[in-house]
């Protein structure tokens, strides 16, 4: 196979065939249709003399000549992908370009506000779209461009996604500065136990490390709220004698009462920042994940 008889172009469909198992969803990625795609499947088999794909009950599986060859077909494309974006530069000031990040609610809640104050003054035209994503489904939206970062927890190791530690933090005991128990600096563990809690998780967590650690005392905390918003919850917090377990930095941020817990915490909170290898030198990318460093390192040092 000469490279100068081969379109480029086939290339960009493997990928994405490869990234989305689907025909269908492979055409809408990249925008063509599906009979496109698997006119460009055909000729894809024919260059290589190998299937590539198989369709079974799960979608389009790779073959092992697709395994083999995927690596070295995304990096070539990242290469021009690069080589294109730092040919049209980026300037900040001048960009609308729309960034897509996906942030949990805590997150969206310590960084958003901040970060979108440093946008004003540095990109006044570049959008920002926040939703969340499920932590399992990350690398693969990062490696299908739907995504351009994302802040979560830390996950296991995908050498195609590069990543970088954001935050550290704890967890604290916090309640409006009226509470009734805002006079004290310690709280002992039978006064926090006897305290109406709330407690933001989404149905499909895994129970509270704080929950845990608790029950290896055999003792469990009182929940008269269930949320999946730490605003709301805040709000609730100014209104009520209610106290919630929450990372120390979102106690700070809004000017709540708190107190170190009286539990032994299993391990610091993590906050990583993620995002696929074929942007890391994407100009965009790059000038984003550095704002998003430094407002994080500011939040360390407050």
């Amino acid at each position: 196979m000469t490279l100068h008889k081969v379109d480029l172009n086939l290339f960009v469909v493997f990928d994405a065939i490869y990234t989305e198992s689907s025909l269908t969803r492979a055409g809408q990625n990249i925008g063509i249709t599906q009979p496109a795609v698997s006119n460009a499947l055909a000729r894809l088999r024919e260059t290589f003399n190998d299937p590539l794909f198989l369709r079974t009950a799960h979608g389009m599986i790779p073959t092992p000549m697709a395994r083999r060859i995927v690596g070295p077909i995304r990096n070539a494309l990242s290469l021009l992908q690069v080589s294109v974006q730092q040919s049209r530069g980026f300037d900040p000031l001048l960009s609308n370009r729309t960034l897509r990040i996906s942030m949990n609610d805590l997150s969206e809640v310590l960084l958003l506000p901040r970060l979108l104050q440093r946008l004003q003054q540095l990109a006044p035209d570049l959008c920002i779209e926040s939703f969340g994503s499920r932590h399992h489904e990350i690398p693969q939206a990062l490696a299908a461009g739907h995504l351009d970062l994302a802040i979560d927890a830390p996950a296991p190791g995908d050498a195609q996604i590069h990543h970088l530690k954001l935050l550290e933090d704890r967890y604290v005991c916090a309640m409006r500065k009226q509470h009734p128990l805002a006079q004290h600096d310690t709280l002992e563990l039978e006064q926090y136990l006897a305290q109406p809690q709330i407690l933001v998780a989404h149905p499909r967590d895994k129970p509270h490390s704080i929950d845990l650690a608790l029950a290896r005392l055999g003792r469990q905390r009182r929940i008269a709220l269930r949320s999946r918003n730490h605003l709301m919850a805040w709000h609730a917090l100014q209104q009520t004698d209610l106290i919630m377990t929450v990372p120390e930095h979102f106690a700070r941020q809004h000017a709540l009462h708190w107190v170190n817990l009286p539990v032994e915490q299993p391990a610091l909170l993590e906050t990583h920042l993620y995002w696929h290898e074929s942007t890391d030198h994407d100009p965009a990318n790059r000038w984003m994940r550095e704002q998003l460093i430094e407002l994080c390192l500011a939040m360390c040092l407050e």
